[in-house]
């Protein structure tokens, strides 16, 4: 038995893109005998739980958002989360209650995205359901993507509209590291299957720049709002999120100021080393170069990406070669593929995006410049880190 009046409580997306609010997700709270509203998480998490009382608890809070979404803005969302566990019981051709109660209290399904929660339940079941969520007009989201592997299938099977980014883990990559990487890796696979994506648990301003880096459609979180029972205005973050994007944009101004002035640095050194390697000077008469303390290593290749010479590396006071990676061909890789696409024709300098070195584990950029009347290509591996 749960005791309290099961009901809804709504927290909303914010638009990145105009700073509104373009819909709200459906939380389940009970109201307590002295007025006092608890989330319902902790019963869906207890094992303790009867699971037919879950059931009828779900369906009453999801009952109590419908009837109350005609108070809101015609144009808004409503996120309904839906348990794949209890879809994947349904007997096949069983009307579904979700769809059900939509005609109960008049919603349009185009209102409506079901979420997809948890990793259990049969994918093919799931699939099943989903399609037909689909056809009544109802857009499909998988919550806390990126939590399981498993989720990788559940995209492939269910083709979502919507990913919402796990929490934890999407709050571990604004911290920077190996997070991060995943994380962007992910929205990158997000956009090229046509996903939009939700950032929640948004509660700082790093987080949500972090958010805006990942090309998030929508953000939730409370750095704008709780959960509440009232509804918000339609404009009621707007100023405030465009004070925040205006940071984040000047923020990224200043990251390509700090690349603009990398790249006549990197012109600079470029000089002086191809000056050094004109000349075949030895070792020893290659200049100290403190004016550059982000240059990690140099070396020359052939047009077909073949290294002709050692690392030429600074370490303890002066230079050193490695010649480990003599007659290794790195055309492969993508800095070298689009230094020969970019850079053969003009001789220009180009320059990599970050990337993780997978030798030393550093962050790095690669710079690179023909020379030679272009049969060789002086590389620069940089510090990322640094800048």
């Amino acid at each position: 038995m749960i005791d309290g009046q099961p009901l809804a409580c709504f927290q909303p997306f914010i638009d990145t893109a105009t700073g509104r609010i373009a819909g709200v997700e459906a939380l389940g709270r009970v109201r307590q005998a002295n007025g006092e509203l608890r989330s319902v998480g902790p019963l869906f998490a207890d094992p303790r739980t009867p699971s037919v009382a879950l059931r009828r608890l779900d369906r009453q809070i999801r009952d109590n958002a419908l009837s109350r979404l005609h108070e809101a803005p015609q144009e808004w969302f409503l996120s309904l989360n839906i348990s794949p566990r209890w879809i994947t019981r349904l007997r096949p051709g069983q009307a579904l209650p979700s769809l059900k109660q939509l005609q109960v209290h008049n919603v349009d399904p185009r209102r409506i995205v079901f979420e997809i929660t948890e990793l259990g339940g049969n994918i093919q079941r799931l699939a099943e359901v989903v399609e037909r969520y689909r056809e009544a007009g109802a857009r499909i989201a998988i919550d806390d993507f990126g939590a399981g592997y498993s989720q990788l299938d559940r995209v492939l099977a269910l083709q979502p509209d919507i990913l919402k980014l796990d929490m934890r883990l999407f709050q571990a990559a604004a911290r920077g590291g190996p997070s991060g990487d995943v994380v962007r890796a992910l929205a990158q696979m997000a956009e090229k299957t046509g996903c939009w994506i939700i950032a929640e648990g948004v509660e700082t301003e790093t987080q949500l720049n972090f958010a805006l880096e990942c090309g998030s459609r929508y953000v939730q979180g409370y750095l704008f709002a709780q959960a509440q029972l009232d509804w918000f205005d339609t404009d009621a973050f707007v100023p405030r999120f465009a004070q925040l994007r205006t940071g984040y944009v000047q923020q990224k101004l200043a990251e390509r100021g700090r690349i603009m002035q990398l790249r006549q640095q990197l012109a600079e050194l470029m000089q002086i080393l191809q000056t050094w390697a004109h000349t075949h000077a030895p070792l020893s008469q290659l200049p100290q170069l403190p004016a550059f303390p982000w240059l990690l290593r140099f070396y020359q290749c052939d047009r077909h990406g073949t290294q002709l010479t050692p690392n030429f590396e600074w370490h303890q006071g002066a230079w050193q070669a490695d010649s480990r990676y003599l007659g290794h061909n790195w055309s492969w890789r993508p800095y070298f593929y689009h230094l020969l696409a970019e850079g053969w024709e003009e001789r220009r300098l180009t320059l990599s995006s970050t990337y993780r070195d997978a030798t030393t584990n550093q962050y790095c950029l690669t710079a690179g410049q023909f020379f030679d009347n272009g049969q060789r290509l002086l590389l620069i591996d940089i510090d990322a880190a640094g800048l």
